[in-house]
């Protein structure tokens, strides 16, 4: 009875495995999925900059009808930033995690990974375009 012939896995310059190498598929569908949960801070980014950043509200205003100053505005940009802060912290721990941390644990180059963060906007402004046609 013969043994399996086991191969010894080739290592590069700096002593990393060469293990299987995939194609751009999977970093680029693992960022398009992270892009989904992605949608809420990336809402309430363009929130802030399209809503609370051009309304002008001055604390010494003495007629509220000389400013163009919208209230209801003022009162929720707190809890948007709030929120922003939560869930952007979030989705920076998801980024690092996928596209650095995964690939070092897997003896893969984060080099692949991390150009496809750019399709993490994609769901995004994909939902935007829709919303604006």
């Amino acid at each position: 009875m013969a043994e399996p012939v086991v191969e010894a896995e080739e290592e590069d310059e700096r002593g990393h495995r060469a293990g299987r190498r995939h194609g751009p598929l999977a970093p680029a569908l693992a960022n398009l999925a992270l892009g989904v949960p992605a949608i809420i801070p990336f809402y309430l980014t363009y929130w802030l900059l399209t809503k609370y950043l051009p309304s002008s509200c001055d604390a010494f205003v003495t007629k509220p009808d000389m400013s163009n100053c919208d209230y209801h505005t003022l009162d929720h940009a707190p809890v948007i930033m709030f929120l922003l802060a939560l869930t952007g912290a979030m989705l920076l721990t998801a980024l690092v995690a996928v596209n650095i941390l995964g690939p070092l644990r897997r003896d893969d180059s984060p080099r692949r990974w991390l150009p496809m963060t750019t399709l993490v906007p994609l769901p995004f402004m994909i939902l935007l375009c829709l919303a604006k046609a």
